[in-house]
């Protein structure tokens, strides 16, 4: 990330002295979601939830990264959920694109990975949808918050696994307990 950040800084100083000919283009010109990135990655890396890791496997690239739940509470607990997060060209203006990377059963995440959370969505009807005034650390907090209080049986993506709970709570805990021990340790 440091290094993202000191291209910037670089690339600052750049604008101030254009007699240096030999700097590339690359050099010069940074994205607007690049920029807006370093200002989100150090807000999200200070206030990440405590139950949260994010990871970029490369440092110059602030809009792929990873990020692992590990709740501290309720159906998910003792599990730790891998999502892979890619964050558009167009970003602030579209969401982030997250997918689960582990298997879970869950009325919100299928088990191939689609995420059902209002503001990974472009349009939502309820107006609780993606907006260009929301950051990298709502996304994260909100995917965090599947696992506890946003967690939705009455709205899901997994109908089956709704069902499931609805029909009886104490084998949805068993099927949770299982996927949690196969794939998410």
């Amino acid at each position: 990330m440091l290094t993202l950040a000191s291209k910037l800084k670089r690339d600052d100083g750049l604008k101030g002295s254009r007699t240096s000919a030999t700097a590339s283009d690359s050099t010069r010109r940074v994205s607007v979601r690049d920029k807006l990135l370093v200002k989100e990655v150090a807000e999200l890396e200070a206030n990440l939830p405590c139950t949260c890791k994010v990871h970029f496997p490369d440092p110059n690239k602030l809009h792929c990264f990873q990020l692992t739940v590990t709740p501290d509470e309720g159906y998910y607990q003792g599990g730790k959920f891998q999502f892979e997060t890619e964050v558009p060209d167009a970003y602030n203006m579209v969401p982030p694109k997250v997918k689960c990377l582990t298997k879970i059963w869950h009325p919100n995440i299928t088990e191939t990975g689609e995420i059902c959370l209002s503001l990974l969505r472009e349009h939502s009807i309820d107006g609780t949808g993606w907006a260009p005034t929301r950051t990298l650390k709502d996304v994260v907090w909100g995917l965090n918050s599947l696992f506890t209080d946003l967690l939705n049986f009455d709205d899901p993506l997994n109908i089956e696994a709704a069902e499931h709970h609805l029909r009886d709570k104490e084998d949805f805990r068993n099927k949770v307990d299982d996927y949690i021990k196969r794939y998410a340790r």
